[in-house]
């Protein structure tokens, strides 16, 4: 190669954006005002302003308005079947964006898996009984999305318990996917969460994968504070979203030896998670990006 080449390669690879990935559970305005909601509304705005290219995706609950918010569908996205249970469930790709803030959210869809007017309880008030398949389904759609796209992130940053298995699919069921070759796994813990806990079967349907049985050790009993150690487990890195979380789970993290941000108040968290990111983001050879969707695609 020559000099002339070498410097041009050099100021592409220097000039070119990190990026970051955001699997949230809750996002404002789609999923009313709280807390997670708005972290997960205001973070990537403040790290899109810093420069890094982003993608943001929610799960499609039933109780967020299509018409209301203007989503719609996105074909070229659409349409893969994803197995849970050794039954073909058909992934739907929807889009739509936060105009005051430039924000574009993809939203991951499924008739049965997302009823209308329900999010994590079903009309009456019954904590849903496939709240297990939903994790799966979303979180797996979520990856060959991104895989679709062709889009390789620095960062994935998982909030929520609904995201919690992520990190396990990352490290390892697609392990080998060279679009994840160095990317840096952060998990958020929230203080909300749900009584009881997930079927009894999560283990069972996820073996389904090409996983084994030691992979999963962590969710035989898949209550919310097995789902934060789980995610913990795979994680590169952890941040305390809330005030107050689980004194277990604190504990866990502590002995995990990962790196951690402490709560960092709830005025100055945005600037906090910002330079937590920075530790984490690593060079990585320029590589060709498949074309990317817009909001007028159909």
């Amino acid at each position: 190669m020559k000099s002339f080449e070498i410097t041009l390669f050099f100021i592409y690879f220097c000039n070119m954006k990190k990026r970051v990935l955001y699997v949230s559970q809750e996002i404002n305005p789609y999923t009313g005002e709280t807390i997670m909601g708005s972290v997960s509304n205001l973070l990537p705005q403040k790290t899109q302003e810093n420069g890094k290219d982003i993608r943001i995706f929610l799960p499609k609950f039933g109780t967020i308005s299509e018409r209301r918010h203007q989503l719609h569908e996105v074909i070229r996205l659409s349409g893969m079947n994803l197995i849970i249970d050794d039954f073909d469930h058909q992934l739907i790709i929807k889009v739509a964006s936060i105009q005051k803030l430039r924000l574009q959210v993809y939203f991951i869809d499924n008739e049965e898996y997302f009823p209308k007017r329900q999010m994590f309880h079903d009309l009456d008030g019954r904590f849903m009984s496939n709240n297990d398949e939903r994790m799966i389904f979303y979180c797996k759609g979520v990856i060959e999305t991104v895989r679709k796209l062709g889009w390789a992130p620095d960062i994935i940053h998982c909030q929520g318990w609904f995201a919690s298995l992520v990190p396990m699919y990352i490290k390892k069921l697609y392990s080998e996917e060279p679009l994840f070759d160095n990317v840096k796994v952060i998990y958020s813990v929230f203080d909300n969460g749900f009584d009881g806990k997930l079927s009894n079967s999560l283990v069972e349907k996820l073996l389904f994968e090409k996983l084994e049985a030691k992979d999963l050790n962590g969710l035989q009993n898949p209550n919310i504070i097995n789902l934060h150690k789980f995610a913990i487990d795979y994680s590169d890195a952890v941040i305390q979203a809330s005030a107050d979380i689980d004194k277990e789970v604190s504990n866990y993290i502590t002995t995990s030896n990962k790196p951690f941000l402490h709560f960092p108040g709830e005025e100055d968290y945005i600037d906090a998670y910002q330079k937590f990111y920075e530790n984490f983001i690593e060079e990585k050879e320029p590589e060709e990006s498949k074309e990317e969707v817009t909001l007028t695609e159909n």
